[in-house]
């Protein structure tokens, strides 16, 4: 499905001059407006320029690792992105995966598949500026758990009181288990909820999101108080604590 959407700004940060007319090409036919970087230093600063919707960014850049350059672009900007790699083995995906990336893709790649990928991206909400936790309009719809907070139109999660700094995702996925809290969920059928159609065999996502938001949540692996795993099927709710 393409992104149809207007006044969309996407950014491309590879040095590869043939990927880099591939993806512009194929983000141009999804109704963005493309701004082109060669190396980290030049991306960063047409991020600061532009504030583009979208980055896709590589992984092995001449100048800085992508790694950097993810987790500068995150500090500053809710922008979706999309690291491309040809590095594919487990270690790059994770660390790109926890600088705050939303989604990875491998080269070579069809444009096709990262049409639908930035469609699904699109189609969940963005964060934008979280409010303070004292001005959430006392209309939200608010789900607890324990002494986990969310409220979930003000897309603000608290624990003891304090912020979560999650990731669109990290937060979808916490939403949908705390909505379904008595509901084992599949790896399928979260990443039905949350990436959308088309990511069923994808599993390794779901596995690698809730790792980080375990962290985030500090949980005890040993004695869980939040996401409990189902083995073989997939993650669930703990029960509430009646003391919290």
């Amino acid at each position: 499905m393409s992104v149809s959407a207007p006044q969309r700004t996407a950014l491309i940060v590879e040095d590869d001059p043939d990927i880099r007319e591939l993806l512009a090409t194929t983000l141009r036919m999804n109704g963005f407006t493309v701004v082109e970087a060669a190396s980290g230093h030049d991306g960063l600063a047409a991020l600061k320029e532009h504030q583009p919707d979208l980055i896709t960014l590589d992984l092995n850049l001449p100048d800085l690792d992508g790694v950097e350059v993810c987790r500068q672009c995150r500090a500053i900007s809710d922008a979706y992105i999309v690291m491309v790699t040809a590095r594919q083995d487990e270690i790059d995906r994770l660390i790109g995966l926890e600088t705050g990336a939303d989604d990875f893709i491998g080269k070579p790649f069809s444009p096709r598949e990262l049409s639908a990928r930035v469609s699904a991206m699109f189609r969940r909400p963005r964060t934008g500026p979280a409010p303070a936790v004292q001005e959430q309009p006392a209309g939200n719809e608010m789900l607890r758990h324990n002494d986990l907070v969310m409220d979930v139109e003000g897309r603000v999660v608290t624990l003891h009181g304090q912020e979560l700094a999650l990731t669109r995702i990290e937060f979808d996925l916490l939403e949908t288990l705390l909505t379904g809290a008595q509901r084992v969920w599949t790896r399928e059928a979260l990443l039905n909820r949350v990436w959308g159609d088309g990511w069923s065999q994808d599993h390794h996502l779901v596995e690698v999101h809730i790792r980080n938001l375990r962290k985030k949540l500090g949980e005890d692996m040993s004695n869980p108080r939040f996401i409990r795993t189902v083995r073989g099927v997939g993650y669930r709710m703990m029960p509430n604590d009646p003391r919290s």
